[in-house]
């Protein structure tokens, strides 16, 4: 990745919108939907704490000198148009709040960005916030079944999946919370073993790359792309075949091609 994307809470904080025009007033809505307050002057938002900058200068000239300004009193940066000249790009946005799916394209194509959101628009359920809230003020009851974290995370991977008990594209999935916590949770465990037949991730079948998806360590075993292994949760152990495995939870061998 050449970007690190993360979501930045702007509710009730100040930031800066620079310029005229159609670019601007994109900005400004943008901003004004995600709860923060719009700031029209450099020097007032940089006086007042804001931390991010939008710049839609028309002007290459005028566009550099705010962006520098900006970014001297230590604010990120976005200029409209002007990759070269970003801190932050501002990705394609699929809401379903809380849910936000964002796709980014590192400033290289909004275009391409804009297509794979309208495709995932039309995949996504429109309930699919609800099921968020449901989980959410589920939590203190999860954490009661499931006392430790790997235990909490595989039901919840379980229950999750496709065809399992809260399917986020199944109807009425947030009405199904209660049902699952009083259940079988259903959750997978044990040693598994992945045998590619090349270091391409899309030669992974679904159920290879739902294993790496859940795993809760990885067992490397011989020159497997860092593209394979980036199908693995951040947060799975790397291991080497002599290392001792966890005697719980998901454990998944990787053999190279």
């Amino acid at each position: 990745m050449q970007s690190l994307p993360l979501f930045h809470r702007i509710a009730g904080q100040p930031v800066i919108v620079l310029g005229q025009g159609e670019a601007a007033d994109a900005k400004r809505r943008l901003v004004e939907r995600a709860g923060g307050r719009v700031v029209e002057e450099l020097a007032e938002g940089i006086d007042i704490g804001a931390r991010l900058a939008f710049i839609a200068h028309e002007d290459e000239a005028a566009a550099q000198a705010d962006a520098i300004r900006a970014r001297c009193a230590g604010l990120l940066v976005n200029v409209v148009d002007r990759p070269a000249l970003c801190d932050f790009t501002v990705p394609s946005l699929v809401d379903r709040d809380p849910v936000i799916i964002a796709v980014g394209t590192g400033g290289a194509s909004a275009g391409l960005a804009k297509a794979l959101r309208l495709r995932l628009e039309r995949l996504l359920p429109q309930r699919l916030g609800a099921l968020a809230e449901a989980l959410f003020a589920a939590r203190p009851a999860i954490r009661e079944r499931w006392t430790g974290g790997s235990d909490r995370r595989r039901a919840l991977d379980a229950a999750l999946d496709e065809g399992g008990a809260l399917d986020p594209f199944r109807e009425g999935a947030a009405q199904q919370v209660p049902a699952w916590l009083a259940g079988d949770d259903g959750a997978l465990a044990g040693r598994f073993t992945i045998r590619l037949r090349s270091n391409d991730p899309d030669d992974l079948t679904v159920r290879e790359a739902r294993l790496l998806g859940q795993a809760d360590a990885v067992i490397v075993k011989g020159a497997v792309s860092p593209a394979i292994l980036a199908r693995a949760r951040a947060d799975a152990a790397r291991l080497l075949p002599d290392d001792p495995a966890p005697q719980i939870g998901i454990v998944v061998a990787i053999e190279a091609a």
